[in-house]
């Protein structure tokens, strides 16, 4: 990696203490580090040697326009940039790269406390924080609310401190894929307190990991989404068991399997045409499966039987491995793999299902397409749930959200509209 601190306008005395910790970062997590502040070492053949470029609190223009032409180039073969803090306050002038940070910095209060709200509990960068984040830092505002073009991991509360402008949707750390390659910002690390502080350091490492592709997580926009499961105790009053065992909830949000053959389903109204998302994680050689599509029922079999699981499962046949349409069709064996997280670490699920369409999405990559010609089970009305599988499975999940998704057939049209406004509350 190549982490560049040039600065041409305010210089941030935590910049030594953010390189060395970068460093320090990279003894333990496998990438070696190259520090600069020195913009000739932006040609093409010698950005080729890096997996990431760090822009480190840079501020002003740091690049003439040979080397943002040779910047651009490196992105767009698949390289990747992580910005941390100032490198908001960065080539103002540069479109591509006003893109590729996610937005411009506008202005900042003094420094205080703040909470930071995890929006993202899978992403690498995220995965190891609580619901809520308190620490303290110099917290920007910035010209532009990146949401809609970035996938937000975090936010500020704007009400636990004075000063923030952004009316309350307040984004500090997101990542993208741009135009070939891969994005990651935070607005942490001003302090050099910030580069000691070991959420902080994980944060900032989980981040980089995602960059050069050491670990994997969905960085597509993701809006109009609403929690049937956000990790609380009052969110599963929707939810019941179906057959023998349970799932656990614990104090961080996550729901773990546990005991005999049976599934938690939701028994709100049924759905049609959605994207469902699921944050999922196995323990080790685990089987678990999300259903779609099956009618209201006390019997897990009859998810089963009526239904279609999307599988996970980390050993066993192509049509009954992880991202497979349970013994009707194979995920893409080579996406998914390039896709997947190993067990321990988490993954992202999208169900996309629209008319007869099944899609599967793992971590932002489509790896089943699968259409649905049974005249004896259909995708167009049903249920969703999570399965336990036995108890030596122990598979997670967290942050069950699912969007409404226009209805594309007149048949299905009906389907939604028996479940009306309940399903559209977090649009």
């Amino acid at each position: 990696m190549l982490v560049f601190s040039k600065t041409a306008g305010f210089r941030h005395d935590s910049i030594p203490d953010g390189v060395a910790a970068v460093k320090q970062l990279g003894e333990t997590g496998g990438f070696t580090v190259d520090a600069t502040e020195d913009a000739t070492a932006f040609t093409a053949g010698n950005l080729r040697r890096y997996a990431a470029v760090v822009f480190l609190s840079t501020t002003g223009d740091v690049l003439d326009a040979a080397q943002q032409r040779a910047f651009e180039g490196y992105i767009r073969g698949g390289g990747a940039y992580v910005g941390v803090h100032a490198a908001a306050d960065t080539e103002y002038d540069w479109e591509f790269y006003g893109g590729l940070a996610g937005a411009y910095f506008q202005s900042h209060p003094a420094i205080q406390p703040a909470t930071v709200d995890v929006e993202d509990h899978a992403h690498p960068a995220t995965s190891g924080l609580a619901q809520t984040w308190n620490r303290t830092d110099e917290w920007y505002n910035y010209r532009s609310n990146p949401r809609e073009r970035a996938h937000v991991l975090a936010s500020l509360d704007e009400s636990s401190y004075t000063g923030g402008t952004m009316n309350g949707d307040h984004p500090i750390a997101w990542c993208q894929n741009y135009q070939g390659g891969r994005a990651f910002y935070t607005g942490g690390g001003h302090t050099k307190e910030s580069y000691s502080e070991p959420q902080f350091r994980q944060h900032l490492l989980g981040g980089i990991r995602w960059a050069i592709g050491d670990a994997q997580a969905d960085c597509r926009p993701e809006n109009g989404y609403g929690a049937l499961f956000d990790g609380t105790q009052a969110s599963l009053d929707d939810w019941r068991q179906a057959g023998p065992g349970s799932f656990a909830l614990s104090d961080d949000g996550t729901l773990t399997s546990t005991g005999g053959m049976g599934m938690l389903w939701y028994a709100g109204p049924g759905f049609g045409a959605y994207s469902l998302k699921l944050d999922w994680r196995m323990a080790g050689d685990d089987n678990s499966g999300v259903f779609v599509g099956f009618p209201p029922s006390d019997d897990p079999w009859s998810a089963v039987n009526n239904g279609y699981e999307i599988q996970i499962d980390a050993t066993d046949a192509a049509d009954r491995t992880t991202g497979a349409v349970y013994g009707f069709k194979s995920a893409d064996l080579k996406k998914r793999d390039r896709a997947l997280n190993p067990p321990g670490e988490w993954n992202t699920y999208e169900i996309r299902v629209e008319g007869e369409r099944l899609r599967v999405y793992l971590n932002g990559v489509k790896i089943n397409d699968f259409t649905n010609t049974d005249p004896a089970r259909s995708l167009i009305d049903g249920h969703i749930g999570i399965q336990n599988h036995g108890a030596d499975d122990e598979v997670s999940f967290r942050d069950i959200r699912i969007k409404e998704l226009p209805v594309k057939s007149a048949k299905s049209s009906g389907a939604m509209a028996s479940h009306g406004a309940a399903a559209s509350q977090g649009d």
